[in-house]
């Protein structure tokens, strides 16, 4: 119950001020129930349209000193609110810190699919007639839904009368018994299903003179595959689902929907069983350490720095037996969804219905479920990727970053937070304990370990005194062993040899597709996506060339586009030249291949790796889905195809991500009695961030990459804030970057003088455009303080305010995952 006659609330797409929130008088209804975290439908602008928004506060005056005529609050959307007083004060904070909308920063805290509920919709009663209405509004909706099969919701009619007709004459209309009402839930919500296609009669005996093409296409491929999941189709034909559907409406297909588990990975089952973890004394004395900082109750910060195949999970999971005991909340965080599963059958296993599951793999319906286990505290932790962060407890007692230095950690999209800066607001809010846990953190955790920032707690020696792998360095050059992606002689023998002795195998290659790289040999012209500047790659399983940007295929072509002349040449190699390829050489193994398009279905990943695991695949070849993380005891070979992919990228955080990439795949051979083997193929054998990795060289690599850093001014030793400015004219793009460098010229020239900055650009991306966008960057050099940021933040509103530039979008991202 609310005392206050305002309500201020963030309202959707309401602009680019970061901080706005918007006065709405609460109407005498909704008093008695509204609260702060409540979503409310409201009119917004200068039209009747109606918007979401989230109440951020309840006032009893208006902020506003000018006389205004509020608007009411339309509606409630739900029976209670959704942000809690905690969540509401975190949305403000991330709008500070990422340049976000109020809006933008309480969604990001709800499951998508929660702010798509239920629709209430409404029709004429079949009694109803025009005559008994004396009111113009009334007979306004009768003439809306005087087709009695039509249905409205109570939004649909409030614009459409242009706010006459508002939820309570509405009800009133219901209530005489001129209107009816529905409730028609979205599909989407449940996300329970999985719809299937499969031909009808009709379809065999259709003359193909009557179909198109694209529909040709698809019946043949279904005579081929018998029946099909709809994505599956739309993949291997290439077509878009509109195809599909025409075709069913014409009763060549029968679609179905197969019932899909709505439990994440499987059921739950019971509490699980909290067997004893046995601890070595270098592990027991990192878990008293930290066991000490958790009976503290305060907020800290820790790193635990250890090896591949150290035990690091087991020093965290004997930590989240203490918080269990003691009734508290725990999160723990993977950067993939191909981690999820087999941390998720370590916990299942011990701690039963107490676990929920955040990430993006799951169904909307499955997230909201787990969403609510955690709100109404059935779950008390919470396992998955970056959103995982946002598990609505109360109160956390402790938050575990396993892999912390990878990049997915980092949202790349409004709010544009990193689930480390999330994490360390939420445990200073709470009073609890963070733990950073890597065997290669990034450069700037190891720099804040070692001075001080936070506690350095080290496990330097393998679990069991097993061994680290054995390296091997190929070189693959000009008068090396001999191609530089496919398998060499070395690799090829010692995966014979592994093959022999029934061990697994582990093979890197960090491209899918066949071929990556098509040209005309004539006329030199490459084969790029109509919408990014990128070359397409071919995909053998579907014969089509992609792009892995916008997602963009077409069918695989012999003739050059461009001359004419038969003279297409396709080169490079990816999963799918590599799968075939070990097929090739060992017909009698069994191949697993691991990448974006082999696990796209529901809960692929989970089952993948779980056949794997119980032997059912002698050798997985995968992209860096397979290099980090993953615990295989029968693995012992491990390789590496081409390990100079993404060392030599215009970033300043090339060199740490290749040597952070190769590090974690070797450290997969051999973690259990016998010692592991990895052959790395590369250009460059003597290149130091690959010396480095093959020795598991971290402190070594650190002080080589932070003098760098240091004599070049990057992170730890400044921030780095990107402008991102995107148009479909280039010239538009390129125009407005210019703007606001003379902006931010003149105000850190002015009144904001006192910051230091080093500018560099404005320059165009690395990939130039992207989904029929050109991009323009601005990197700013700075201090990530909260003046800068109100600068940066003024900066913006100020150019959003420029109608020169309307049809331009841009972004402040601070510390990005990427600088391309």
């Amino acid at each position: 119950m609310t005392d206050g006659n305002i309500a201020r609330i963030a309202v959707e797409g309401a602009g680019v001020a970061p901080d706005r929130l918007y006065d709405y008088l609460i109407p005498d209804s909704l008093k008695p129930q509204l609260q702060i975290g409540y979503r409310v439908l409201i009119p917004y602008g200068s039209g009747k349209k109606l918007r979401q928004g989230f109440v951020f506060d309840v006032v009893e005056q208006p902020c506003c000193e000018k006389k205004v005529r509020y608007k009411n609050i339309y509606s409630l959307c739900d029976q209670a609110p959704l942000l809690s007083k905690n969540e509401i004060e975190l949305a403000l904070w991330l709008c500070d810190r990422t340049f976000c909308t109020p809006y933008e920063a309480a969604k990001a805290q709800l499951p998508s699919g929660l702010c798509m509920d239920a629709k209430y919709l409404l029709g004429l009663a079949s009694d109803a007639s025009e005559e008994s209405l004396t009111d113009d509004t009334a007979r306004e909706v009768f003439a809306l839904l005087k087709n009695k099969k039509t249905y409205l919701t109570a939004e649909q009619i409030y614009e459409k009368t242009a706010g006459r007709a508002d939820r309570a004459f509405l009800d009133r209309l219901v209530a005489e018994g001129v209107l009816i009402t529905n409730i028609q839930a979205l599909s989407r919500l449940g996300g329970k299903t999985l719809r299937i296609a499969e031909l009808t009669e009709k379809a065999q005996t259709v003359a193909p003179s009557m179909l198109t093409a694209k529909q040709r296409l698809v019946l043949d491929t279904l005579r081929d595959l018998g029946s099909a999941a709809v994505n599956e189709i739309c993949y291997y034909t290439g077509v878009s689902a509109s195809v599909i559907f025409t075709l069913e409406n014409k009763g060549l297909l029968l679609l179905q929907e197969q019932r899909q588990e709505r439990l994440p990975f499987g059921a739950r089952r019971g509490d699980g069983e909290q067997l004893p973890i046995q601890l070595t004394d270098e592990q027991q004395q990192v878990f008293e350490r930290l066991q000490a900082q958790l009976a503290q109750k305060k907020a800290s910060c820790s790193l635990l720095f250890g090896v591949t195949g150290s035990g690091k999970t087991s020093v965290y999971t004997r930590l989240i037996d203490e918080v269990v005991a003691h009734g508290g909340n725990s999160i723990v965080m993977v950067p993939e969804i191909s981690l999820t599963p087999q941390t998720l059958a370590l916990f299942y296993k011990r701690y039963g219905e107490k676990i929920a599951v955040f990430h993006s793999g799951l169904s909307a319906g499955e997230r909201i479920d787990e969403w609510r286990r955690v709100k109404e505290g059935v779950a008390t932790i919470a396992i998955g990727t970056r959103s995982a962060v946002f598990a609505p407890f109360d109160h956390v007692d402790f938050i575990i970053i396993d892999e912390e230095q990878e990049h997915t950690y980092k949202s790349e999209r409004a709010p544009r937070y990193h689930a480390a800066e999330v994490a360390k607001y939420i445990c200073a809010r709470d009073q609890a304990l963070l733990l950073l846990a890597s065997a290669t953190p990034s450069v700037e955790t190891y720099a804040y370990a070692k001075n001080g920032r936070y506690e350095l707690l080290a496990l330097p020696h393998r679990y069991g005194e097993v061994s680290l792998p054995k390296v091997e360095i190929i070189d693959v050059g000009e008068g090396g062993d001999e191609r530089s992606c496919l398998i060499g002689s070395r690799l090829s023998q010692c995966l014979a040899d592994n093959l022999r002795a029934h061990k697994q195998a582990i093979l890197l290659m960090n491209r899918r597709g066949y071929h990556t790289f098509v040209a005309c040999a004539s006329c030199k012209s490459v084969i790029t996506c109509p919408s990014c500047s990128i070359s397409l790659t071919y995909h053998q399983s579907n014969h089509r060339l992609m792009c892995h940007y916008c997602g963009y295929s077409e069918p695989m072509v012999e003739v050059c586009p461009v001359c004419g002349k038969e003279t297409v040449r396709y080169s490079g190699c990816g999963t799918q030249r590599i799968e075939e390829e070990l097929c090739q050489m060992f017909p009698s193994a069994k191949i697993l291949r691991m990448d974006a398009d082999t696990t796209m279905a529901k809960n692929a990943y989970e089952q993948k790796l779980r056949d794997f695991a119980d032997g059912k695949y002698d050798i997985m070849i995968g992209t860096q889905m397979v290099a980090k993380g993953l615990d295989f005891p029968n693995v012992t070979l491990v390789g590496v195809l081409s390990a100079d992919i993404g060392l030599y990228l215009d970033d300043y955080r090339s060199a740490e991500k290749a040597f952070d990439l190769l590090t974690q795949v070797i450290g997969r051979a051999g973690r259990r009695s016998e010692q592991g083997l990895a052959v790395i193929q590369t250009l460059s054998p003597d290149n130091e961030v690959i010396r480095f990795a093959a020795a598991q060289d971290y402190q070594n690599f650190f002080n080589s990459e932070i003098a760098n850093r240091k004599a070049m001014i990057y992170p730890p030793f400044c921030d780095i804030c990107m402008i991102g400015f995107l148009s479909e004219n280039e010239l538009g793009a390129k125009n407005a970057a210019n703007a606001f460098l003379s902006a931010l010229k003149a105000s850190s020239s002015t009144e904001y003088a006192d910051q230091k900055l080093i500018v560099i650009g404005p320059n165009p991306s690395v990939i130039r455009k992207m989904g029929n966008q050109y991009r323009f960057k601005l990197l700013i050099k700075c201090k990530n303080s909260k003046r800068f940021r109100g600068m940066i933040r003024q900066l913006l509103f100020t150019f959003s305010k420029n109608r020169v530039y309307k049809n331009v979008k841009f972004f402040a991202d601070m510390n990005p995952a990427s600088i391309f």
